[in-house]
């Protein structure tokens, strides 16, 4: 997918874009780097997977619209050139009750309006929401930035299926039936740990939001649930169904990262699985020192933060999702927290963190296993994204340079940015056209 040449980052944004990243220490081949800087700035880079504090949503400053030390903002997405992002309406697992649906329900419909008062109020000169596939290169075309919402768990749907239709107007494109736990619609990759499934892949209820998403036009999403949930969606669906974040399980072997035999399903589907530059589903580092987990532990419990390793988006099969506790704290206690972290961090180092070199292997890999078509990009940013040379919007150019230097073209690379995820989104839009007129 390639857009007009609109961009306006200036010379020193583009150099600290490409020099911050210590994967560039060593110096490029000028004309490489001119090769992917003039395809950076003609494709549209979307990431399918960034997640929000709706605290940082409001008219009061400092919010989106400034330069916050959350891997994605406004002024970072321009430095770097990421033009679309699918924001997280993401809400944790909790229990399968009316009052844990009800408290769901509420979450999402908070980070439901965080985005639309973003792109409504705060900066419909600077960002615009997406509601269909080929509205995507329309709004980047004027300069703006596109907004599009994926919700990350169905918990919020409860167990009316109609609701689905309210996420959809609020503007939900893509949707995973499960995060990390069973929900009411599906078994979660989670259950690897334990052995302990509900429904053995999708639920009664489940299998009727499948038809639900098909019918109403939202991308069903694949990266958390588990991989019979997985095969059985793919076994109902009438569309291509997506996984917003994941990798190459051959490659990293976690739960949420995908084995050949679903990314070939994946293919033959027509989907698109987008691949997720989170350090710890690119590369299993070696466990971090006892002194360095026992200081983590003993400053979690001093700020009231969850063990690691339970719910969110983090790395191994669960993980503790990283912006997720601190969202709740009030500014003065969050940078007391991110302070005396910085301090465990220096006295005891974590393990060394994956490259966007080591990313791009997982791209290479399905490349060659399941073809260019059904390769994306996504990131997972303000949820415990991000790897060395891509730990934020701002380096997003960083991506589109390695993949230059392993010799894809402009037009492979716009497939990979943003072409084959919006190529499977019209075609799920397409299905629901259909059904919905057959239904009249």
């Amino acid at each position: 997918m390639l857009k007009g040449s609109f961009k306006t980052l200036t010379g020193v944004a583009v150099l600290a874009s490409i020099w911050a990243a210590p994967l560039l220490a060593q110096r490029n081949d000028p004309a490489l780097e001119a090769k992917a800087r003039a395809i950076h700035d003609k494709v549209i880079a979307l990431d399918t997977h960034v997640d929000i504090d709706p605290g940082n949503f409001t008219a009061q400053h400092p919010n989106y619209t400034d330069r916050l030390n959350t891997q994605v903002n406004l002024p970072k997405m321009f430095e770097g050139g990421l033009d679309a992002v699918f924001f997280s309406i993401y809400v944790g697992q909790g229990p399968l009750t009316p009052e844990g649906y009800q408290r769901a329900y509420d979450q999402d419909m908070e980070k439901f309006a965080a985005v639309h008062r973003l792109a409504e109020q705060l900066a419909p000169d600077k960002i615009e929401i997406a509601y269909r596939a080929d509205d995507v290169a329309k709004i980047a075309a004027k300069g703006k930035k596109v907004a599009l919402m994926g919700v990350e768990n169905a918990y919020g749907i409860g167990l009316d299926i109609t609701n689905i239709k309210k996420f959809y107007d609020q503007g939900a494109r893509y949707m995973s039936l499960s995060h990390n736990g069973h929900s009411q619609f599906s078994d979660s990759n989670t259950g690897e740990r334990d052995g302990v499934w509900l429904y053995n892949g999708l639920s009664p209820l489940g299998k009727q939001a499948v038809a639900e998403l098909n019918r109403l036009g939202i991308m069903i999403d694949i990266s958390h649930p588990s991989k019979e949930s997985m095969m059985q969606t793919l076994a109902m669906s009438k569309a291509p169904i997506i996984a917003s974040h994941s990798a190459v399980r051959a490659l990293c072997n976690v739960s949420r990262n995908l084995d050949d035999e679903q990314l070939l399903a994946l293919k033959k589907n027509g989907g698109v699985v987008q691949m997720v530059g989170f350090s710890s589903y690119v590369k299993q580092a070696p466990p971090p020192s006892a002194e360095r987990t026992q200081a983590l532990a003993a400053l979690r419990t001093e700020f009231g933060l969850p063990a690691a390793g339970g719910g969110g988006g983090g790395g191994g099969g669960g993980g503790g999702r990283g912006a997720g506790g601190l969202a709740s704290m009030t500014p003065e206690k969050r940078a007391d927290y991110q302070r005396r972290m910085a301090q465990v961090d220096s006295q005891f180092p974590p393990p060394p963190r994956a490259t966007v070199k080591d990313f791009v292997d997982h791209i290479d890999y399905a490349v060659k296993l399941i073809g260019i078509d059904h390769i994306g990009i996504s990131s997972d940013f303000d949820g415990g994204g991000g790897v060395e040379g891509w730990n934020d919007a701002s380096q997003t150019f960083n991506v589109t340079l390695e993949l230059v230097r392993r010799g894809y073209t402009e037009e492979q690379i716009g497939k990979m940015w943003s072409g084959n995820l919006l190529r499977a989104m019209r075609e799920v839009e397409k299905v629901a056209a259909a059904q919905q007129k057959k239904a009249d």
